[in-house]
């Protein structure tokens, strides 16, 4: 056997003779040795090496005679160059299948950064990849905060990892000082690579506290400290990894910590501080993406304000539909039946849902508000000058009965006064339970509810009659007004209809002219089929089932639902939820609403969920 050094790591080479190697070539193979190693002497070629008992990896040469001494020193100098240059190959390998592993693993930390939005999640994972990248046996991630009474910086002890010593951590809070190392690092921007927490010298600002250790049974040691700097220099928070080990998958303890931790390299100290400034450039553009989503949820918010202050007896409506279709979609989601059993609905589905099921009635801000909030058949000012009238009617009758009787008393005198005064009272009573009985049935008529045939006569006949005074011809009812009160259902006359019918094409209009981002570009297209029916008798555009979309089928289920429902509503009773249940189930035979979706709703007892997290004002939301 040859040996050679360089930088204590022993290259070996083996001269063995062409009979020892008969002998002993599955031992030489046994044994972990370099490729190319083996020099085989067989002077004269006497022995012939055995068939295939060697691989040809491990032979580097078979020698069968030196002329002279230095030729068989050439060989071995030739061999160790070879093995060297093998060796230094196979680091070189080594180091650039690390290297590509590592920018691997960047990348993809990269993509992670970029695509996740709950940060949790994010700061978890960030740790997690540090640890890894760095063989790290354990890591703590800090944020830097504000105390909102007295305005100081704080840390916030925010995650925290160990593979050697899993425990479950608690948040909490500490004030941001220098004398602690992840209070230094977020005071100063600094990075603080240590070589061994419990040999940091005196002098230092900074300092280590082994209490931890103590109350954990844990053993820390080498430690790198980094500031997370997003791209203003802002300090956002601060990663500290523990204990970078030769092997990652090594587990530490007292008796082993000093022979497998070893200390962060310096090109560690650049990875890991460039690592966790794209963090928090992360971490920054979370933030404005949720301040995004709370200034949007403010302005969906005042939208549906907006929406209700108008009509203030719908109030709450928007709110309860998106809580009834997000929670049917929901329920769609674990169907494992009908046509929906193959349908679920992602995060961001649900997200879309949700503000299409708070704005869908936004439109009504583009509705006259007095028929938005219009009772009854008749306004407030119309009833007030019919009942007006017909008391004027009523008053002039009685009058003129009163003239007769004067004139009577006048010119017959008592006598005279006594043969009329009978008739005359028989006619004052007449006129005055006629119109009394008028008023009733007008009164009746204008409450919005289905009109029976009895009252429809009867508005023919108050409509049909006439008080004449002198040349002046006074109409009981009006034509406008006769038409209005003999609506058959509900409260309003085809043209007042069509208005309340606009809304969702105002709606539409005005969803369209929001930049919606991709995953809700179909908020508008949602709201604007609320009011289709599969059979196409539905509004605006009569549009059939194929046509509509199931989130729009779903909406318009609960929709209809709260509008059955719902007791806020002066022109209607509420009716009880058995009931609504009938009239959609009756709406599912006139192919009019989806059946599936019906039947989801009733079986998930939609109507019933406890789940507020749907609704304006909510911390999470459906697509949370």
């Amino acid at each position: 056997m040859a040996s050679a050094s360089k930088d204590n790591d022993d290259l070996v080479a083996w001269l063995v003779d062409a009979g020892f190697l008969k002998e002993n070539a599955k031992a030489l193979c046994d044994n972990n040795r370099d490729a190319g190693s083996i020099l085989v002497w067989n002077p004269g070629g006497k022995i012939p090496a055995p068939e295939g008992s060697l691989p040809d990896g491990l032979l580097y040469d078979e020698v069968f005679s030196f002329a002279k001494p230095q030729e068989f020193q050439r060989t071995l100098k030739n061999l160790f160059q070879r093995l060297q240059l093998e060796r230094e190959l196979a680091e070189k390998n080594r180091l650039l299948k690390e290297k590509e592993a590592e920018n691997s693993e960047l990348l993809q930390v990269g993509i992670q950064l970029t695509a996740e939005h709950d940060n949790d999640k994010l700061l978890a994972y960030i740790l997690r990849q540090l640890r890894q990248i760095t063989r790290a046996d354990a890591g703590t991630l800090y944020l830097v905060e504000r105390d909102e009474a007295s305005g100081a910086q704080q840390l916030r002890f925010k995650i925290a990892q160990n593979d050697s010593n899993p425990r479950d951590y608690t948040e909490f809070v500490m004030p941001l000082s220098k004398k602690t190392i992840s209070g230094y690092v977020a005071s100063t921007g600094s990075v603080l690579n240590i070589e061994d927490a419990y040999k940091i010298p005196s002098n230092r600002e900074y300092g280590f506290n082994v209490n931890m250790d103590k109350a954990t049974g844990y053993r820390s040691k080498s430690m790198l400290t980094v500031p997370m700097q997003d791209h203003k220099g802002e300090i956002l928070g601060v990663v500290q990894l523990i204990n970078r080990k030769t092997d990652f998958a090594l587990k530490i303890t007292t008796a082993n910590v000093e022979s497998i931790v070893i200390p962060f390299s310096r090109e560690l100290e650049q990875l890991v501080l460039s690592l966790a400034s794209q963090a928090a450039v992360s971490l920054e553009n979370n933030k404005l993406y949720q301040e995004i989503e709370t200034l949007f949820e403010g302005f969906v918010k005042a939208s549906v304000t907006a929406i209700e202050s108008r009509d203030p007896t719908t109030s709450g409506h928007s709110n309860r539909v998106a809580v009834y279709t997000v929670n049917l979609a929901r329920a769609v989601t674990r169907a494992d039946f009908g046509a929906y059993k193959n349908v679920s609905f992602t995060p961001e589905h649900m997200k879309e849902i949700r503000y299409a099921s708070l704005l869908h009635d936004f439109g009504k801000v583009g509705v006259r508000e007095h028929v938005l909030v219009k009772a009854e058949k008749l306004y407030p000012d119309q009833i007030k000058l019919v009942k007006m009238r017909l008391g004027y009617i009523r008053q002039a009758m009685l009058y003129g009965l009163l003239k007769e009787r004067f004139h009577s008393l006048m010119e017959g005198g008592k006598e005279a006064y006594l043969a009329i005064k009978e008739e005359i009272d028989r006619k004052e009573a007449e006129y005055v339970a006629e119109v009394d009985r008028y008023l009733a049935t007008i009164e009746t008529a204008n409450i919005p509810t289905i009109l029976d045939a009895a009252p429809a006569k009867a508005l023919d006949e108050i409509h049909g009659k006439t008080f004449i005074e002198g040349e002046t011809a006074l109409p009981y009812l009006t034509d406008d007004e006769y038409i209005k009160l003999r609506i058959h259902r509900g409260s309003l006359d085809d043209e007042e209809r069509l208005q309340i019918e606009s809304h969702v094409s105002h709606t539409y209009k005005f969803l369209q002219t929001i930049p919606w981002t991709k995953e809700m570009r179909n908020i508008p297209v949602i709201a604007y089929g609320h009011h289709e029916k599969l059979d196409g008798t539905g509004y605006p555009r009569g549009i059939h089932g194929e046509e509509i979309s199931t989130q729009t089928k779903m909406m318009t289920v609960s929709d209809i639902f709260d509008a059955l429902t719902a007791s806020d509503r002066p022109y209607k009773r509420a009716v009880p939820a058995q009931k609504a249940l009938d009239i959609l189930t009756d709406e599912v035979k006139e192919n009019k609403l989806d059946a599936d979706l019906v039947k989801i709703f009733i079986e998930a007892k939609v109507w019933e969920s406890k789940d507020d997290s749907v609704a304006l004002g909510s911390t999470a939301h459906a697509g949370s």
